[in-house]
């Protein structure tokens, strides 16, 4: 492959003038308020402001920065924090209509050129940051949109060599057409760091875009950083990307949260270690792609990842919840469950896939999100777990627990049931305050005062009917 000393003068001229421009861009801010971060005591959770929190969300797309109407904007942001959300995804991606790419044409119009800024597309950008941050949203960043980098929208992306003036095909060795899926890992894009081919012509003009995403997102403390979509590339990659964003942040005297997603549906594969693994180059890990997984065994793997790291504990984030009545990968119902499994098997965050794969912001998707805001807040979060073992005259898939054994606990049922409870941690002489919660109204039914003593040790819990419902059992003050 041709390297960087075959590069026109017109191209060396360019690429010139870009970097004399990114030294002028200001510095970056290196005071902020409140930046989430790994909470110290409760690794398990994120911390913002000083205190834990549970992300879940949903959006109505997954680069709402892209919504060119700040009102329509506002209004999804507001909407998803009435109903308690404060968790999106925003992927960098420019390939639906009415998205804009964030390179600027040359003079002719016909061809981008990679050294001058699109001015729209960071605005938005910068714009997205500033609301979510006022409403206490955090955005979960994925810097490379995998899927703009194939098929028809590789075809006019910028950085295809077919559409930019800076560089050819027989210059960097870029393919300018990849019909392939994504997993086929076929555009050697993704290949350029020093770890794999060293593409110094091509990583100059990656690490500038890096960078000047990171010249407008620094600033902000809402921000967690996935370096791609569904990847099937090198290891390499992601890590080389990790580093320079940590690097960068570190210069400015900031801490910044890091992670990667791979494609496989699995996490068992080998594909994961390379975040499972690595601590170092990884903060925090999205286990999004279990939610392929269906009933128990969506709960169980989850649990087994949990355990994984129980050394290390670190977050576990789920950007992307899938499944829609709509869509292919499950149901409406495996939507809800998949949500309200990944709350009460002790996952950092959940947040509903857009339209499509997932239920977005809709209706349900709103009522789901603020009944387990509702229950949550109502729990001392951080001292529960996962507690399964609690539960009796148990089946697959009937119920799920979430407890601090002898305090409280929350029993989660995906479609009505009956279980038993243990509550041998509780004095025998004890009341208990048992209410429930229909998942999709998210209103309390009436709280009853229930003495353990008849029953002790087990409490025998029955939903009410068919559907979603919580129950919680808290002893009394």
């Amino acid at each position: 492959m041709p390297n960087s000393g075959n590069e026109p003068s017109n191209m060396k001229k360019h690429l010139l003038s870009f970097v004399v421009a990114l030294a002028a861009i200001s510095p970056f801010s290196t005071i902020a308020a409140e930046r989430i971060q790994k909470s110290e005591r409760y690794p398990q959770y994120w911390e913002y402001g000083g205190k834990p929190i549970l992300l879940l969300g949903g959006s109505v797309e997954d680069n709402l920065f892209q919504i060119p109407d700040l009102i329509e904007l506002v209004e999804q942001l507001d909407l998803l924090k009435k109903a308690g959300g404060n968790y999106v995804r925003n992927t960098m991606s420019c390939r639906d209509e009415g998205n804009v790419w964030p390179f600027a044409k040359n003079e002719s119009g016909d061809k981008f050129d990679l050294a001058q800024w699109n001015p729209e597309y960071w605005n938005r950008f910068s714009r997205f940051l500033d609301e979510t941050e006022k409403r206490g949203i955090i955005v979960q960043i994925e810097v490379w949109a995998t899927f703009d980098f194939y098929r028809d929208i590789w075809a006019r992306n910028p950085f295809n060599p077919d559409n930019n003036i800076n560089y050819t095909a027989e210059e960097t060795g870029l393919p300018t057409k990849v019909d392939s899926h994504p997993t086929k890992a076929e555009n050697n894009f993704f290949w350029s760091v020093p770890g794999e081919r060293n593409q110094e012509n091509v990583l100059t003009w990656q690490q500038a875009f890096a960078d000047k995403l990171l010249s407008i997102s620094l600033p902000h403390g809402n921000v967690l950083y996935c370096m791609d979509n569904e990847t099937s590339v090198t290891p390499e990659w992601g890590w080389f990307w990790s580093r320079h964003i940590r690097a960068a942040a570190q210069k400015q005297g900031l801490h910044v949260e890091t992670t990667e997603m791979w494609d496989p549906w699995d996490l068992a594969d080998r594909m994961h270690d390379a975040t499972f693994d690595h601590r170092d180059i990884y903060s925090f890990v999205d286990v999004s792609q279990n939610n392929h997984q269906k009933g128990q065994a969506h709960w169980d793997n989850a649990q087994k990842q949990r355990a994984r790291i129980a050394e290390a504990v670190r977050p576990l984030n789920n950007v992307k919840i899938y499944g829609a009545d709509s869509g292919r990968y499950g149901s409406d119902r495996d939507g809800i469950e998949r949500f309200c499994r990944n709350v009460f098997g002790g996952m950092a965050s959940a947040r509903f896939h857009r339209p499509d794969s997932g239920l977005g912001l809709n209706l349900k998707a709103q009522a789901v999100i603020q009944s387990m805001r509702v229950v949550t807040d109502a729990m001392d979060l951080v001292a529960c777990a996962p507690y399964n073992d609690l539960l009796g005259e148990r089946d697959g898939n009937e119920a799920y627990c979430f407890a601090n054994p002898g305090t409280e606990a929350a029993v989660f049922f995906p479609d009505g049931g009956s279980v038993t409870l243990d509550v041998s941690k509780f004095d025998e002489d004890e009341t208990v305050e048992v209410r429930w919660l229909p998942v999709l109204d998210s209103e309390w039914k009436p709280m009853r005062s229930i003495s353990l003593e008849p029953v002790h040790p087990q409490l025998e819990l029955t939903a009410p009917g068919k559907g979603y419902w919580v129950v919680l059992v808290q002893g009394k003050d």
